[in-house]
This record gives C-alpha cells, sequence and structure tokens, in this order.
C-alpha cells in the first residue's frame, strides 16, 4: 500500500491494481460531478441555439455553468477556478452567451469516501455557497473600452439580423460575450491578473483580478513566415479587414502554459496554419509577461494525426520550466465499451513534452502519460464510466489538465452543454472532474501547485 497526499488537501491511499492491464497503469482515484443543467444568475442566454439532447432553450435569466476550457488553483486546497469557453460554440450563437469564471469545490469520492459532487465557493475565501452568484463568479468586462472594436455592449441588438435586444445589464456595465471573443485558456499572473489564450484573433488576453480587460488584445506575429500575412488571423479576427485568414476558426490559443516563476507563457495553437505544409505541426509561442511581448521563440508539437482527421489538443499546462502536459484527442465521443455508441471516441490521451529535447525537425520530444480511454478503477468510482474495471474518459473535448502533486493529475472535460453526449447517448454530459494516479512521478515545480 502506498499513500499519497495530494495537493488539495485530500489523502489517497493506491494498491495494486486488479483490473484489466493498462499499458501506462494509471488508476482512477478521484471523481466529483457536476451536472449539466447547474446555472448562475445572469441574462438570458441560448437564445440562438435549439434544443439539444432534451435540454429546452433559452435559459431565462440563467447562465450555464459549463463547457469548462481552463483551471487553476483556488483560494484553498480542494478548490478550482474553472473557465467557461464562448457559450455555444460559435461566434454566431454566443451572443447571449457571458464570459465568466468561477470558483468551485471538488469534494471527490475516493475509496475513503467523499459525496462526489463539485459545489460552488465563495472567491476569496473559499467558503461553500448554496447556489452559484456573484460571490463565486469572474465577470470579464471592457469597462476600459480597450478591445479596439465594437463589443456586442455596443450594439442594440444581439446581431444586425436579430430582434432581440441587447440585455440592458450587458450594455451598461459592458460585459463581454462569446460573439466578443472566445476564451480556451486561463493564467493567473504574480499580480494577482489573468491572461486568457483565445481563438477568434487568435489572441493574448490581460485582464484584472476583478475582469476587467486592461490592455488592447495582444496579436500573434507569423514568426516563421508561412505566407504573406504578418500576423496569425482567422476568419473572425476582428481586425483582419480584406486580409485572407491564414488560420481556421476555433484554431486558436487553445492551450496555454506559465512558467513556474510567472515570467512566460507558451500560447498553443490547436490547428496548423493554412499556409503550413506539415499539417499535423502546432506552435507554441513563447510570451514575456514583463514586456508583454511575444519573444519570437516557437516551439513545434507534432500531432499523431492531421487536423483533417479531426485531431486537435485540448489544453497546455507546465510541469516545471521545459517540460509540459499536453492533451490531445480526436473529434468523436462515446464509450467503445458501450454497443449504443455507433461511432465512439478512439483517441484521448495526455502527453508530456520537453522544449529542452527536439528533434531533427524541431519537434518537441512527446512521451505518453496517460491514456484517457483506458483508466483502471480498482476502487469502482468511475460509476457508469467503467466496464470490467476499466473507466472511460470519452468526451469530444477534453480541455483541462492540472498536475495536483507529483503522482496525481486532474483531469475535466468540456461538455459543451447542451450539445455533447460522450457519457450517455442522447443525455447532455455531465462536467466531470477525475483524478487519475499515474505510474510514473512528474518533474513538478512545487511553485505551481499555488498557479
Amino acid at each position: 500500500m502506498k499513500r499519497t497526499m495530494l495537493g488539495l488537501g485530500l489523502a489517497l491511499t493506491v494498491g495494486m491494481s486488479t483490473a484489466a492491464p493498462n499499458a501506462m497503469a494509471v488508476d482512477l482515484v478521484g471523481r466529483a460531478v457536476l451536472p449539466a443543467a447547474t446555472f448562475s444568475p445572469g441574462p438570458t442566454s441560448g437564445q440562438f441555439i435549439t434544443t439539444a439532447n432534451g435540454q429546452p432553450v433559452p435559459f431565462v435569466n440563467s447562465q450555464p455553468v459549463q463547457g469548462f476550457s481552463g483551471v487553476l488553483f483556488g483560494p484553498r486546497f480542494g478548490t478550482f477556478l474553472v473557465m467557461v469557453d464562448n457559450g455555444f460554440g460559435s461566434k454566431t450563437n454566443s451572443a447571449d452567451a457571458l464570459l465568466r469564471f468561477y470558483s468551485v469545490k471538488a469534494d471527490f469520492l475516493t475509496r475513503f469516501g467523499g459525496s462526489g459532487q463539485v459545489l460552488p465557493v465563495a472567491l476569496d475565501t473559499g467558503k461553500t455557497l448554496d447556489t452559484f452568484s456573484a460571490e463565486s463568479t469572474v465577470q470579464l468586462n471592457d469597462q476600459g473600452l480597450k478591445a479596439g472594436f465594437s463589443t456586442i455592449a455596443d450594439q442594440t441588438t444581439y446581431y444586425a439580423s436579430s430582434t432581440i435586444a441587447v440585455d440592458p445589464n450587458i450594455k451598461s456595465n459592458r460585459w463581454l460575450t462569446g460573439a466578443d471573443f472566445d476564451l480556451e485558456s486561463l493564467r493567473k499572473a504574480n499580480d494577482g491578473s489573468y491572461w486568457f489564450g483565445e481563438e477568434f484573433g487568435p489572441f493574448l488576453l490581460h485582464v484584472s483580478a476583478s475582469g476587467q480587460l486592461l490592455d488592447p488584445p495582444f496579436s500573434l506575429p507569423n514568426f516563421l513566415g508561412l505566407g504573406t500575412l504578418p500576423l496569425v488571423q482567422s476568419p473572425s479576427n476582428p481586425f483582419l479587414g480584406t486580409n485572407t485568414p491564414n488560420l481556421p476558426n476555433s484554431k486558436g490559443f487553445e492551450g496555454m502554459a506559465i512558467t513556474p516563476d510567472g515570467s512566460k507563457l507558451y500560447a498553443m495553437l490547436e490547428g496548423p496554419l493554412t499556409t503550413d505544409t506539415n499539417r499535423n505541426r502546432l506552435l507554441i509561442n513563447e510570451f514575456d509577461i514583463g514586456t508583454k511581448t511575444f519573444t519570437g521563440r516557437v516551439f513545434y508539437y507534432r500531432m499523431e494525426n492531421t487536423v483533417e482527421s479531426g485531431q486537435a489538443i485540448g489544453d497546455l499546462t507546465a510541469i516545471n520550466n521545459h517540460e509540459f502536459l499536453v492533451i490531445e484527442r480526436d473529434n468523436f465521443q462515446g464509450d467503445p465499451n458501450n454497443p449504443a455508441v455507433t461511432n465512439p471516441a478512439r483517441f484521448k490521451k495526455v502527453y508530456k513534452i520537453d522544449i529542452d529535447q527536439l528533434d531533427s525537425q524541431g519537434f518537441a520530444q512527446k512521451e505518453l502519460v496517460a491514456d484517457l480511454l483506458n483508466i483502471n478503477d480498482p476502487d469502482s468510482l468511475g460509476g457508469n464510466g467503467t466496464t470490467n474495471g476499466i473507466f472511460t474518459f470519452p468526451f469530444v473535448t477534453i480541455e483541462d489538465v492540472l498536475p495536483i502533486d507529483r503522482e496525481t493529475i486532474l483531469v475535466i472535460n468540456d461538455n459543451n452543454y447542451p450539445f455533447s453526449s460522450g457519457r450517455t447517448p442522447g443525455q447532455a454530459d455531465n462536467n466531470e472532474f477525475v483524478l487519475i494516479k499515474l505510474d510514473k512521478p512528474l518533474q513538478l515545480d512545487p511553485r505551481l501547485r499555488k498557479r
């Protein structure tokens, strides 16, 4: 028996697994679930989507607490900050979805007990709350007029073709929405401010601790000179003008890591540039927080398959100054052990990369850490996610990984509420938080446990 103290104040004892052999011998040691239909107060949302998986729309006077695309440690052990993405998946349907992040507590079900629930907590103290509220929420805004373009708060109706008036609270508070930016990654700086990786630009965004945009969006220069465009720009970039974009939609800064000392960000594109002939090469760009500039250092990540096959990454998280965890996944969903699933998930994995170890083509060394479709469940914690002792995490988008200690990582799905149904066909996915014990310790810098 081996006893491990997790950085979230939770003691786990992990014994020898009796489950079917797993190539990486990783174990499920904790699981907590936030129900799909969880809401927080706010303007009516979901007015530009249709009913999916039995979830009625719109969501009157509320915002779904869903679509987690970033996770940080929270104010107390066992608490986390979780960031929603742009809302409902595109610029054209998310104008009424607010850009927010929440403070939550995961009371993991482990072999020692636990409720298996995810609960709202106060941002400043970590105190458990009965419901999501302003105490547990940071709402992004542009009260300082830094965006540089007309946001939804400047409009009369949400879209030119719409007759639905923009909620007065969005206008008066200049709240930012999923039609303004598509947030995909989140990091906290030494001064308490936050940095976001964004996909529409792609941009890096800098906001205060209270959520106010502090600087104009930071655009990414085309450092490799792939094509003639001086910047990397997607079709949704508000400054594109008559330029031809060189990055597809939804392929911007999906993952972003911060160094242990808080001095650098490493922002990773989800897809290759359209002008890059190497179709499984993703670019990682270094950004200096002190000078607020991209340094020009670019690292390469090699995907197992090309973006055209549906391959993508979900997150990039630092282990130390030169090693990072990357989630890589296909575009399928559903448990391959479930006969009701006709086109199941095939590829959901966590890799470790080392930017100090490059191959002859400049790609970072890559090592498999965990196969998320093949997780031993020796303590039967996985509920309906476990079949014959093997737990699967078969969601289409898995966008959060956080090292808890040298042997344990937290992984969370992006449930794309109400659209994804990877756990049970026809049912909207919950937000699942799982703790995975690795078979090989990480060289984790202890400073990252505070980030």
